[in-house]
């Protein structure tokens, strides 16, 4: 937890001021462009450890693509005055969050400005009704009265509202902090796994047994007779070839894990698994044609979940990684920049809908989240909001090395949890597993970079919060207000003439 998290709010004060000061336009740009490139490498720096090239390319492409609410800002305050303007820096930055951050093939929510309190959780449990998108405007409202009341003459009519602010929406998170939530509907005994298998090493001949055999050893070690549900990891079922989706009771290769399952029939097991499909024709864009066949393929990132009778439901990852597991067809020249970790390109198919995963007897309904999956908000909440109780996060983060990516993603889960009110569940291949619970804490958690299996019960709650019910509605409503501000300032260029 960083005690330095506070200076959030008033980090956009030298930009508002170089702004003020009246610099030209190319100028102002230059500062807004170094100041986002400063922030986006401070912060994902270490995707570099992916792929250089497209690490570069992303963040300097992000950068730029940052400086447009400054840059709209700077052109709506000079058209239309002090009111319109700074309002517009936060119905554009809030805009552009919404659109470019979450909502299309280069989404990159990681620089989404209300992530910055996941690990300070007791000052958001309000996140529950405005999602990440209320964070960012408290931060944007706290940099921009700030700094008039450090520039305005009329100090003691700003004073007031400036503390209303920053400390009412604290004073709001203490009061939601020690609401209790409803009674949960069941509780069940949940082990999480921990293998800390090499993800460079897993497709070495011969590798796939022994890791699946660790994988079990691992889970035989926690599992009692409150075990309802064990989670592996993202991709812990694996080989370079692919499973076949359809017929996985029958691969050889399988069968000590079909074993595993007899042996504790009341169990589900939930896993990552790379699968894939057999087609007889061209089923999806994203199919692929077997080489020497008429036949196509489509591949998938997985999560599953298996009991003793066989495979029972099935989530194909739908928030591909960009330039890792997928591009935009726009950008398919640049496939031979980027390496496959744990994806490919163009091979991925995501599905449409947020179909949660139920569990053999029904009892038992998971919001799934495979990989970065849960740094999405509105996504998670629409599981949540078709009937899941519980959030479940499987992941790798053993490609990013030790790095602080992991850790981020693992605290981005813990806005999840307040969002939809759930408790969150998370297998990570090299750590840090966890439970985190519907308040963000984290309440249990296994170490980085070493084999674990950690148990718990688990309530499971059926509360709809605002977020879920209504998602995103704040970001929906600014982008309504961008329009008009928009339109208002080309209306009055024009009349201007």
């Amino acid at each position: 937890m960083s005690p330095f998290t506070f200076l959030i709010f008033v980090a956009f004060i030298p930009l508002l001021w170089l702004e003020r000061r009246g610099i030209r336009r190319r100028s102002f740009f230059g500062w807004v462009y170094l100041s986002m490139l400063i922030w986006n490498i401070g912060v994902t720096w270490w995707i570099w450890n992916s792929t250089g090239p497209g690490a570069a390319a992303a963040i300097m492409a992000n950068s730029l693509l940052m400086c447009l609410p400054w840059l709209g800002f700077r052109w709506v305050r000079r058209s239309c005055g002090d009111a319109f303007g700074y309002l517009s820096l936060l119905v554009f930055w809030l805009s552009f969050e919404y659109l470019h951050l979450h909502n299309w093939g280069l989404s990159w929510p990681w620089l989404t400005l209300g992530n910055v309190f996941a690990t300070h959780t007791g000052w958001v449990q309000w996140y529950e009704y405005t999602g990440t998108s209320g964070g960012g405007l408290w931060i944007l409202a706290a940099n921009i009265l700030l700094f008039q009341l450090w520039i305005s003459r009329r100090k003691r009519t700003l004073l007031i509202p400036t503390i209303i602010v920053i400390f009412l929406p604290l004073g709001f998170s203490a009061l939601l902090g020690n609401h209790t939530p409803d009674k949960p509907t069941a509780s069940i005994g949940v082990v999480l796994v921990q293998p800390n298998i090499d993800p460079y090493g897993k497709l070495v001949a011969g590798s796939f047994e022994a890791q699946l055999q660790e994988l079990i050893r691992l889970s035989e070690s926690a599992i009692d007779s409150n075990t309802k549900l064990v989670v592996w990891p993202e991709t812990a079922i694996f080989s370079d070839n692919g499973f076949i989706e359809d017929s996985l009771k029958e691969n050889y290769f399988l069968n000590p894990l079909w074993a595993f399952l007899r042996r504790h029939p009341n169990i589900n097991l939930l896993t990552g698994i790379e699968s894939l499909r057999i087609f007889t024709y061209k089923h999806s864009p994203t199919a692929l044609k077997i080489p020497n066949s008429k036949d196509y393929y489509e591949s998938y990132n997985e999560a599953i979940i298996l009991d003793s009778s066989g495979p029972v439901s099935f989530y194909h990852k739908t928030m591909l990684v960009p330039g890792v597991e997928t591009l935009p067809p726009f950008l398919h020249f640049l496939d031979s920049w980027f390496e496959k970790f744990g994806g490919t390109t163009a091979g991925y198919t995501g599905q449409a809908d947020r179909t949660p995963l139920a569990t053999s007897d029904k009892g038992l309904v998971i919001a799934p989240s495979v990989c970065y999956e849960s740094i999405y908000g509105e996504f998670m909440a629409g599981f949540v909001d078709n009937g899941a109780g519980l959030l479940a996060v499987i992941t790798n983060d053993a490609w990013w090395g030790n790095t602080p990516g992991h850790l981020q993603l693992e605290n981005y889960a813990r806005l999840r949890a307040i969002e939809t009110r759930r408790w969150v569940v998370r297998s990570a291949n090299t750590g840090i597993s966890c439970f985190i619970d519907p308040a963000g804490m984290i309440v249990g958690s296994g170490p980085w970079e070493q084999p674990a299996v950690i148990r718990r019960q688990v309530p499971i709650l059926q509360q709809l919060t605002f977020y879920t019910r209504y998602g995103d509605i704040l970001s929906k409503i600014i982008l309504a207000l961008a329009a008009f501000l928009l339109a208002f300032t080309i209306i009055k260029r024009i009349r201007r003439g």
